[in-house]
C-alpha cells in the first residue's frame, strides 16, 4: 500500500518555495504492542479521570491545563492563553542556515520524515536543490499542531529527510554524569594496540538490515503458540559474562576470532524448529 503524506506544504529556501507532502519515516505498528485487561474477565480497562480531592469522576469538559510554580501551586492555562503563544501554521518548511551534515550531532535528532515534490510542477526543482544540498543539511523552522518546531532537511537517496530537532536546552551535558569524573584520560598503548585488533576483526560492511528484533520474533512465537492453545516452551537463558582481566579478555577475544577464521566453511543446516508441545496431546500422554 502506497505511503500518505500526513502534512502538506511548502519547503522555502530565500525566495524559492517548492510543493512538498511530508511522510512518516518509521512505522510504529512493526513493535508488538498490548492492552491493559481485567485479569478476571478479560475486559480491556478503562481509563477514568478521578479526581482524589472530590472523590469523584471528572468529565473532560471539567479539566483544564495547570502548571505547577511551586510545590501544590498551579497557574491555569485557557486556550485563549495557549493561542496568545501558539504559532499559526503558515505551511512552510523555511530552511534560514546550511552547514555540513556531519556537523549535526545525533543527539538532537528526534523525529524522521520524508520529504517528497507535491505535484509535476515541483519535480524539476525538488531535484535540483536536492542535488545543490549534497552533503549539506539545512536547518529551519516549522509551525506544525500548535507547536514551533526546529528541522534539519538533508538529501537521501531520490528524496530528502527532515528530522525534528531538539532544542539545545533539552539536552543534557555529559558532565553532569559523576561516572565518568574518573575515566582515565591515558591509557597503555599496548591494550589500545590490542583492542584496536579486535575490533579490526568485525569490521565490514554495514547493513541494519541483518539484526533482527529477536526480541519482537520471540514474543510473537509465544503469543501464536498460546493462541493455538499449545504449551509454550522457554527458549534457555543465557548466564551474565564473568567480569575478567582486560588484557586477558582481549586477547582471548583476538585467538578466538583467529581460531574461526581459520576453520574450514561449512554447509549450514537448517536447525530443528524449538519444540513446542500441543496442550492436548500432553493431556492424554497423561491419561
Amino acid at each position: 500500500m502506497a505511503a500518505r503524506p500526513t502534512w502538506k506544504g511548502f519547503l522555502k529556501i530565500s525566495l524559492v518555495n517548492i510543493p512538498v507532502r511530508v511522510f512518516p519515516a518509521t512505522d510504529s505498528a512493526a513493535t508488538i504492542s498490548f492492552n491493559q485487561l481485567h485479569a478476571e474477565c478479560q475486559t480491556r480497562i478503562q481509563q477514568k479521570r478521578w479526581c482524589p480531592k472530590c472523590e469523584k469522576e471528572v468529565p473532560i469538559s471539567d479539566v483544564v491545563k495547570g502548571f505547577e510554580f511551586e510545590k501544590g501551586r498551579y497557574v491555569v492555562m485557557n486556550d485563549e492563553d495557549l493561542s496568545k503563544v501558539r504559532p499559526e501554521s503558515t505551511r512552510v518548511i523555511d530552511l534560514v542556515q546550511f552547514t555540513d551534515a556531519a556537523a549535526i550531532d545525533p543527539i538532537y535528532f528526534e523525529k524522521p520524515y520524508y520529504l517528497a515534490p507535491d505535484g509535476q510542477m515541483a519535480l524539476e526543482s525538488f531535484a535540483v536543490i536536492r542535488e545543490g544540498m549534497k552533503g549539506k543539511a539545512g536547518i529551519g523552522k516549522l509551525a506544525l499542531y500548535g507547536r514551533e518546531y526546529l528541522v534539519a532537511v538533508q538529501p537521501k537517496d531520490k528524496g530528502l529527510m527532515m528530522y525534528t530537532m531538539r532544542r539545545s536546552a533539552e539536552i543534557r551535558s555529559m558532565g553532569a554524569i559523576d561516572e565518568l569524573e574518573n575515566v582515565p584520560v591515558k591509557v597503555k598503548p599496548d591494550e589500545i594496540k590490542l583492542a584496536k585488533q579486535v575490533i579490526a576483526n568485525f569490521e565490514g560492511q554495514l547493513d541494519l538490515a541483518d539484526y533482527r528484533d529477536e526480541y519482537q520474533e520471540e514474543l510473537q512465537r509465544i503469543i501464536d503458540a498460546k493462541i493455538a492453545g499449545e504449551e509454550v516452551v522457554a527458549t534457555e537463558e543465557q548466564a551474565p559474562p564473568k567480569v575478567v582481566n582486560l588484557m586477558d579478555a582481549l586477547r582471548q577475544s583476538l585467538d578466538r576470532v583467529n581460531t574461526v577464521k581459520k576453520k574450514p566453511a561449512k554447509v549450514e543446516v537448517a536447525k530443528p524448529a524449538k519444540p513446542v508441545v500441543a496442550a492436548k496431546e500432553k493431556k492424554r500422554a497423561r491419561g
